[in-house]
């Protein structure tokens, strides 16, 4: 049962874990997926190979790596509401620097900068966020911190396709967003203890490392449908119209997560909620491939939509239920790391792929290794339960 002082700490819990989620947001829907959408006016502008577009993500994804394994340590050093802090100003400053050079290098660099800083943000907002939940007596705080991934992606599908080739003043847009974002989250970092101490606790991936396997599947395909979806679009010929409605429906349906989940994520034994999660992702990926025309693709975005950054909400989820406070940061940036290395190789694999074949390889990818990791998620004996 909850107190009245339960009751009392849940709304500002969760309005506080809303404007956290901005960090999401610009570290994930901002400098991470908008990239997907930028990518065709990009390949032609540039004329990169897919392989090469899908290179933009690998420098994404390895520099989110050196920042996962960096995080620990910049907690104990400055705390985890000034390392989130300056990550949402970072991050904002890496996308303006994307618009700097046309180089490779140049773009490679700036991508990989905004994937370090990306991965602070990420792991710190969701420490505290995981505070929030346990200070609130509910797990929602986690689902919304995540689901605020799906306003950046909404925002971005709603705006980018308009800009057509002017890719350079979008990404313009992007750090604009970015700044934005920083300042209105600036107040939602504070719990009333900055958690240093967390950062010299122990990463404790022995105990759930069947979780860790399905994670690192997960975040080698995951990745490689949201960054080739405009290119995929494209190739079946989508309008800008089409395009549009597709982008925005999946952010909203990101932003829809915490009702669909928040509940099977708090008292669903752990495994079964992330195998269900994964089951779905994979399905809805699988159905592009199945039926190729707009309202099945655009069924297909929903689908993904509304599970994928269900996936790290459930992995913190059974972070924070299955290990001591002071290990939640170092767990958590050892399964930010493990979610790094799998989303680094992912887009320029499937990109390559996609090269000899078609980008029908990246949705493939992404339907068959989400089906593994469902797999794996599904036959795991643990019966821990997500709650606190």
């Amino acid at each position: 049962m909850v107190s009245l002082a339960d009751a009392g700490t849940m709304p500002r819990a969760n309005w506080q874990a809303a404007r956290l989620a901005l960090g999401t947001a610009s570290a994930l829907g901002l400098a991470r997926f908008a990239y997907g959408l930028l990518l065709p006016a990009m390949r032609h502008d540039l004329h990169w190979t897919l392989a090469e577009a899908g290179g933009m993500g690998t420098a994404n994804g390895l520099g989110y790596l050196v920042g996962a394994l960096a995080t620990a340590v910049i907690v104990r050093r400055w705390g985890a509401r000034t390392s989130f802090h300056a990550g949402m100003a970072l991050t904002a400053a890496s996308l303006a620097a994307t618009t700097l050079s046309d180089t490779y290098p140049a773009l490679l660099t700036a991508r990989g900068l905004s994937g370090i800083t990306g991965a602070v943000v990420f792991i710190t907002g969701g420490v505290i966020a995981s505070r929030l939940a346990t200070r609130a007596g509910t797990g929602l705080p986690i689902t919304v911190y995540f689901a605020g991934t799906g306003l950046g992606i909404a925002v971005t599908g709603a705006t980018l396709p308009s800009a057509g080739q002017h890719w350079r003043l979008a990404w313009i847009g992007l750090a604009v967003a970015a700044a934005a974002a920083t300042v209105v989250s600036w107040t939602a970092a504070s719990t009333g203890d900055d958690v240093r101490d967390a950062a010299s606790g122990r990463a404790r991936v022995r105990t759930l490392w069947r979780p860790a396997l399905a994670y690192l599947l997960f975040s080698t395909g995951y990745i490689t449908y949201i960054t080739f979806l405009s290119a995929y679009l494209a190739d079946y010929g989508a309008s800008l119209t089409q395009t549009t409605l597709i982008w925005t429906a999946l952010g909203s349906a990101v932003l829809a997560a915490p009702a669909l989940w928040s509940y099977p994520t708090e008292h669903w034994p752990g495994m079964r909620v992330l195998a269900t999660l994964l089951f779905v992702l994979s399905a809805g990926s699988a159905l592009a491939l199945a039926l190729p025309t707009a309202p099945v693709i655009f069924l297909s975005a929903v689908l993904y939509g509304a599970t994928f950054m269900g996936v790290p909400a459930a992995i913190t989820a059974l972070i924070k239920a299955n290990t001591p406070p002071a290990d939640w940061t170092a767990t958590l940036a050892a399964f930010t790391t493990v979610f790094a290395v799998g989303q680094t190789a992912g887009p320029w694999i499937a990109g390559a792929a996609a090269d000899h074949f078609s980008t029908d390889a990246t949705l493939a990818w992404t339907a068959i290794l989400c089906a593994l990791a469902a797999v794996i998620a599904a036959v795991h004996p643990s019966s821990a339960r997500t709650s606190a």
